[in-house]
């Protein structure tokens, strides 16, 4: 049988609210763009009834619908990881579950790629999240440009394309920990961005807390980059050296112009300088545990995820 043109990639976790309407709108989607396709739904350790769900869409379509159950929740990134090592298609959609980013929008990425691209990102018009979430998400993307050569206008935004080349480039990555599209754009040649349609949550809540959030821009940079520890180091050497100035200051007060008052009590206040000393100590010794944990995760080599069960027809399955 032909390979498909187009695959899509669905993580599922705890969304059974959402799925009837993403499936009541999806296939039409894509049936319309008159590609041969294929969907990948990967189930991340729900709780709910999304397996029973994800079992029935493809009892009822099983010519253009997959199914991968993985045994624990290992999270977005890995389930897209784990669905990337079955997909066949020439080029590859990831999209949430949630409706968040309408499916039909897909055509307009194939469309971006048909221009020469090999990886699209999509840029969220008109975001309806929270302000605060808004905010928080601008102010993440600001830091991220700034330590590592990872140029996203919206991060947050799952739905992309993916060459076949950049798909096949990330699955000889070995990493316990990555994020998705920063891994793409790293292998791409030409990327480019356009603006999708963004459209409040169908059903269900976000799986994203702001802990969860914070968590994962810190493993964006210190996956990425170096450039954490490096300022850490440059701000360390700065603090030594103006203490040593200082302190040479003082000295030079004390011996000249013992009659004035102490420099040290003008300047800086001995507890408050203890306790910037001590925090910046403290986010150093964390910071690099960070890329010390990193490595510990890897070495070990345990495996990123354990499927349970794949559902598809005999003819697309892959030999063991």
């Amino acid at each position: 049988m032909s390979a498909p043109q187009l695959s899509v990639v669905i993580p599922v976790y705890n969304e059974g609210a959402a799925l009837p309407a993403l499936f009541a709108r999806l296939y039409p989607a894509l049936d319309a763009l008159g590609l041969r396709y294929e969907v990948l739904f990967v189930d991340d350790g729900s709780r709910d009834r999304s397996v029973a769900l994800l079992r029935e869409q493809f009892a009822q379509r099983p010519e253009v619908t997959r199914v991968v159950l993985l045994r624990s929740n290992v999270g977005q990134h890995m389930a897209i990881l784990a669905a990337f090592e079955r997909c066949r298609g020439d080029r590859v959609v990831t999209l949430d579950a949630d409706l968040q980013n309408p499916p039909e929008e897909i055509g307009r990425l194939l469309a971006k790629m048909d221009e020469g691209h090999d990886y699209v990102g999509g840029v969220r018009q008109a975001r309806q999240d929270p302000l605060f979430r808004r905010s928080a998400s601008r102010a993440l993307n600001w830091l991220r440009e700034r330590t590592t050569r990872i140029k996203m206008t919206d991060q947050g935004c799952m739905l992309r394309a993916y060459d076949r080349t950049i798909v096949d480039a990330i699955n000889e990555c070995r990493e316990v920990s990555t994020f998705v599209p920063a891994l793409a754009y790293s292998f791409a040649r030409a990327p480019a961005e356009v603006q999708v349609a963004h459209e409040v949550r169908s059903a269900g809540t976000s799986k994203y807390s702001l802990y969860r959030l914070l968590r994962l821009n810190f493993d964006l940079m210190t996956g990425f980059s170096l450039v954490p520890l490096q300022l850490f180091s440059l701000t360390g050497m700065l603090v030594a050296a103006a203490s040593v100035l200082l302190y040479l200051l003082v000295i030079a007060r004390r011996l000249f112009a013992p009659e004035t008052y102490d420099i040290g009590d003008l300047v800086w206040d001995r507890d408050l300088l203890e306790f910037f000393l001590l925090g910046m100590v403290l986010f150093g010794l964390g910071l690099v545990g960070e890329y010390v944990g990193r490595i510990y995760l890897q070495v070990r080599h345990r495996p990123r995820y354990v499927i349970d069960a794949v559902l598809e027809r005999a003819a697309d399955a892959e030999p063991r």
